[in-house]
């Protein structure tokens, strides 16, 4: 990577303004401070004032355990540096985080083409995928418009994309045998640590990570027992600390954080969120119905017709709506009719629960235009009440399925031909998480098109890979 930089510095130079410029108009002109922010500034701010990672509640801090412990630490130091609630601190910091991804995603664009047979018969060959990979990530607004935001994605996406590169690197010293292929997986064992201490879906990498050194226990047995052990050791120095602390503090073994960000002892609304996932297919769902609980009203009109099978059904769900507006406050009462008739929906409908609905939900987070962080409708198809904003959002919604199309094509061109080889691996785990993590997504009730972005590092990096040369130039 340093010899590509050397031989391209004017082109990493200009590309690095582009990008920088392209985050700063993000940050002056979009900037999202809300919901989650200021739960991480609350947690922060506890921390510095009064020792305690905590929220306020009746203006008293009260420990915590709903948000793991890597972004409140990092604006924890930006407002002791900087001033309390100095958010744009934490954006213009995130700025070079995302540039880091770049570079990261350029890297591993060059790796994957280094492993493939063309590429080392003429090395110059994997340089073009890795100048066009930093290019379209310096210049995807999908990874900027979120930068402008003092949420956990930039870090995720940064530490994701780190551990991806390190295993690749890893994979290739273990499976020819260079002497320090055990640093690169404890380096990637420290970065993917480091990931889930931001969010706790990151640890999709070891999974896959996982199941891709198994085969080689059988070609490789020490190697391949070193590398994992040192893996899994690196993330578990990296959770060790805040686990311990959840066991002292909370009485609780929580290695990561609940998955419905609640403390010991607070009621968690499963049933309604069971029979979400009956229905919910897209974004616009979530918005309406579910971010409405509790305090605000949910408009049975925001429905749509797969929510009932029947008129009896609809009457049914209607009761259960007017029960939960009456109060604006969802009661375990109310919660367990919510689950019973999910129930009913699910035994009815079994493949339409476990297959069907959860595809759609993958296609919709994939293939949604990425506007929920940007000001504009999210109802962006009704050209007619939107205007403008539903042509920005089309582009928008094009251009993603461009980087897809592209990223397609990249894999085709270096589809591996043999079952336990460099090549092979790497692509297998490239491609595999990216295949993992759509299927986790599926099982959530709240599609949301962010949680994709933590794939859009093996995107880009394919996306680059698809203007590779495999044949080479004629000459003369």
């Amino acid at each position: 990577m340093r010899e590509l930089l050397h031989h391209h510095f004017k082109f990493f130079l200009f590309c690095t303004l582009a990008a920088i410029g392209l985050r700063l108009i993000f940050i002056f002109k979009f900037p999202v401070l809300q919901g989650d922010t200021f739960v991480y500034g609350d947690i922060a701010k506890n921390w510095l004032l009064h020792g305690v990672y905590g929220l306020t509640n009746d203006g008293v801090a009260q420990a915590t355990y709903i948000r793991l412990p890597g972004y409140p630490t990092f604006l924890a130091i930006l407002f002791k540096i900087f001033g309390m609630e100095h958010y744009n601190s934490a954006m213009f910091t995130q700025v070079l985080v995302d540039l880091g991804t770049c570079f990261v995603v350029s890297a591993l664009a060059l790796e994957i083409t280094r492993a493939q047979d063309f590429a080392a018969q003429d090395a110059s060959r994997a340089e073009r995928p890795a100048l066009i990979a930093f290019l379209l990530t310096a210049l995807c607004p999908f990874l900027a418009n979120f930068v402008a935001t003092p949420l956990t994605e930039t870090w995720a996406i940064f530490f994701t994309t780190l551990t991806l590169y390190f295993a690749v690197k890893g994979l290739r010293s273990l499976f020819h045998g260079s002497p320090g292929y055990w640093k690169w997986w404890l380096g990637s064992g420290f970065a993917l640590g480091a990931g889930l201490l931001f969010r706790p879906d990151t640890g999709i990498v070891l999974a896959m990570a996982g199941a891709v050194l198994l085969p080689l226990l059988f070609k490789f047995p020490k190697r391949t027992l070193v590398s994992g052990l040192l893996t899994l050791v690196a993330v578990m120095v990296m959770l060790t600390p805040w686990t311990v602390r959840n066991w002292r503090t909370m009485g609780h073994f929580e290695p990561l954080a609940p998955r419905y960000a609640n403390d010991p002892g607070e009621f968690v609304s499963t049933g309604f969120y069971h029979w979400l996932k009956t229905w919910v297919v897209d974004y616009i769902s979530v918005y309406n119905v579910e971010w409405h609980v509790d305090g605000e009203k949910i408009d049975m009109a925001d429905l749509p017709p797969r929510a009932c099978d029947s008129q009896q059904e609809c009457a049914q769900t209607e009761t259960l709506v007017d029960s939960y507006n009456d109060g604006l406050t969802l009661s375990p009462e109310i919660d367990a009719q919510f689950n019973e008739l999910a129930q009913q929906r699910i035994r009815r409908h079994p493949f339409r629960y476990y297959v069907w609905l959860p595809a759609l939900r993958i296609t919709d987070m994939w293939l949604r235009p990425r506007v929920d962080m940007l000001p504009l409708d999210i109802d962006w198809w009704r050209i007619d009440d939107n205007g403008w904003d539903s042509w920005i959002a089309i582009g928008l919604g094009a251009l993603n399925l461009v980087l897809i199309l592209l990223a397609l094509i990249g894999m085709l061109r270096v589809w591996p031909h043999h079952w336990i080889s460099a090549p092979s691996l790497i692509f297998a785990l490239l491609v595999g998480f990216v295949v993992l993590r759509s299927l986790f997504l599926g099982t959530l009730e709240n599609p949301e098109p962010r949680y994709t972005l933590e794939c859009y590092p093996v995107v880009l990096a394919f996306a680059g890979v698809a203007f590779v040369r495999k044949k080479p130039l004629t000459q003369g």
